[in-house]
């Protein structure tokens, strides 16, 4: 863990984003007069600050909200309510400050173009770079990435699957940004190319300052990336906290149903996991109450009430004062 990662940790480093309340709903139809004829719901009130220099990490199923939190953040989308507060280091707009890395690079970087014109795309949509500077822009940022300056002129087909991920980090950092958005970043490479990226996704944010936004499914590439991890279910956050809280001592039920059914060598899967609801319930009609409560297997009367009487968030946190760590979770029995 970087110093500026555990400074954040305890409050000392700057928010230099926080989300309130924000909410996005798609429209699913229309009718005759041009009205949506149902919603999908999704982000659900999401709470969130990132802290300059750490690595947050977004764990959930398929359908929970990740991706549609990724574009809200890239500035693809808008939210239908809520606020997103961005504070920079200086003026500049979002699309310069905060980049993405997807998930396939195979699919992620134009095949028709050089390197050298992948890697300096963002400055020439954004124009913030004269085109005579482009290529020596893409040699320098290259060979930060591990990609020899010589080969600028050959096409992504032409290089292996982890040498095209490194082109598109490559072409993240050609903005300078201090957000990078990490989507399932390894999840398309071998085991061992996926330790290469990792590492160098860890060297680079030492060296930059860097903060990550990681999205994943992979449990054990958060556990070694994330300073903090976010659980999101049916477009919520569920918990939050250190990333050694979250994932060794879960206290929702949600995480703790999502860690227990992690593969691990050596031990069984027991029937009660095979059988276990795997489907999120349809984001167009929510359920009432607590949205885990129809598969919670500690859910009580209390979980049926309407949201607006269910604590929003609870504090969970271990420590005094000061020194007490940021740790919450959406669920009342926590507060009981």
């Amino acid at each position: 863990m970087t110093s500026a990662a555990l400074a954040s940790l305890n409050g000392k480093s700057p928010t230099i984003l926080g989300l309130q309340d924000v909410r996005v709903h798609y429209p699913m139809g229309k009718d005759w007069l041009g009205r949506p004829k149902a919603l999908a719901h999704a982000l659900n009130g999401i709470d969130l600050q990132v802290r300059a220099g750490e690595t947050l990490g977004v764990v959930g199923e398929s359908g929970c909200g990740k991706s549609t939190l990724a574009q809200l953040l890239m500035g693809l989308i808008k939210p239908t309510s809520g606020t997103l507060d961005w504070i920079y280091n200086n003026a500049r707009e979002r699309s310069s400050n905060v980049q993405i890395v997807f998930q396939d690079p195979q699919s992620s970087l134009d095949p028709r173009l050089p390197v050298w014109k992948v890697i300096t795309e963002p400055l020439f949509v954004q124009r913030s770079a004269p085109r005579r500077d482009m290529r020596e822009i893409a040699a320098r940022v290259a060979s930060q990435v591990g990609i020899r300056t010589e080969y600028m002129e050959r096409f992504p087909h032409q290089f292996s699957g982890g040498q095209r991920q490194r082109i598109a980090i490559a072409r993240a950092l050609s903005c300078d940004p201090d957000i990078i958005v990490l989507d399932e970043p390894t999840s398309a490479l071998d085991i061992s190319v996926q330790a290469q990226i990792l590492n160098l996704l860890a060297e680079l944010q030492r060296s930059r300052n860097l903060t990550y936004i990681l999205i994943s499914h992979n449990v054990s590439v958060v556990r070694h990336m994330a300073d903090r991890v976010a659980v999101m279910y049916l477009g919520q956050i569920v918990e939050l906290g250190s990333a050694s809280e979250v994932l060794e001592r879960p206290r929702h039920p949600y995480t703790q149903l999502l860690l227990e059914a992690v593969p691990r060598l050596g031990v069984a899967v027991d029937d009660a996991q095979v059988s276990a609801p795997t489907e999120l319930p349809g984001n167009r009609n929510l359920p009432t109450g607590c949205f885990f409560r129809d598969r919670c297997p500690k859910a009580t009367a209390g979980c049926e009430k309407p949201q607006a009487l269910l604590p929003a968030r609870v504090d969970v946190g271990v420590g005094v004062g000061a020194a007490r760590s940021a740790e919450w979770v959406r669920c009342h029995l926590q507060s009981v």
